[in-house]
């Protein structure tokens, strides 16, 4: 029988391999799709790719939230972040270098008040700055609740200077059919990026954190 692939079911079969074919481990595992560029000079900043993309199957797995504010700004956040750090606390961190690295590596993004953000440029930037971590500034009168929220469904995509890159695409507890989801959208983002679109990708594998990759494209 003649399977006809449509824009639905598209990397479907692939991801399901990846999934059958990943050793069993005690741990939930990521599934990534690992991205070959082709004839695109890495050398020039404008040309990498610095893309936040909202999952729309969610990233299967809780990934957390930090929040610089104080005030009514804090309490709000307090409802959906997974760390408020107040004003007062900034400077410790600064100080604290290894404390400041366990929260950077500890949390996908993080958000602060607009005033905040010079003293934690001035601060911490040499910490959350290399990580692709600084966060995203937000007036003192928002609510910051929907954002963290939309932000636990969101991956950072950084390919810096090379032309081999990886993207989270969620987890082995997610239907292969969830995961084809996001990877269709993750990719479709990628080609916009791209000069010559999918002319620019070379391949595109899927993975699980310790199996073997099958290619997509």
């Amino acid at each position: 029988m003649i399977q006809i692939v449509t824009e639905d079911n598209l990397y479907v079969e692939e991801i399901k391999k990846a999934i059958e074919d990943a050793p069993k481990r005690n741990f939930i595992e990521s599934v990534d799709l690992a991205i070959n560029l082709t004839d695109v000079d890495m050398k020039i900043p404008t040309k990498r790719i610095k893309e936040e993309i909202i999952l729309p199957k969610g990233r299967g797995k809780t990934v957390k939230v930090a929040v610089f504010g104080s005030g009514e700004f804090g309490l709000k956040a307090k409802e959906a972040a997974d760390l408020v750090i107040e004003p007062e606390e900034i400077e410790e961190l600064a100080k604290d270098t290894r404390k400041a690295r366990l929260i950077a590596d500890d949390h996908a993004f993080f958000i602060a008040e607009i005033p905040l953000m010079p003293v934690i440029g001035k601060s911490l930037g040499i910490v959350l700055g290399p990580r692709g971590k600084m966060p995203q500034p937000l007036p003192p009168q928002a609510d910051p609740a929907p954002i963290i929220n939309s932000l636990k469904n969101k991956v950072r995509i950084r390919s810096k200077d090379r032309l081999t890159f990886h993207v989270p695409v969620g987890t082995l507890q997610m239907s292969a059919e969830d995961i084809a989801s996001n990877s269709r959208e993750v990719l479709i983002r990628i080609e916009s990026r791209l000069e010559r679109g999918k002319m620019n990708i070379k391949s595109v594998f899927v993975k699980t954190t310790m199996g073997p990759s099958v290619k997509l494209m």
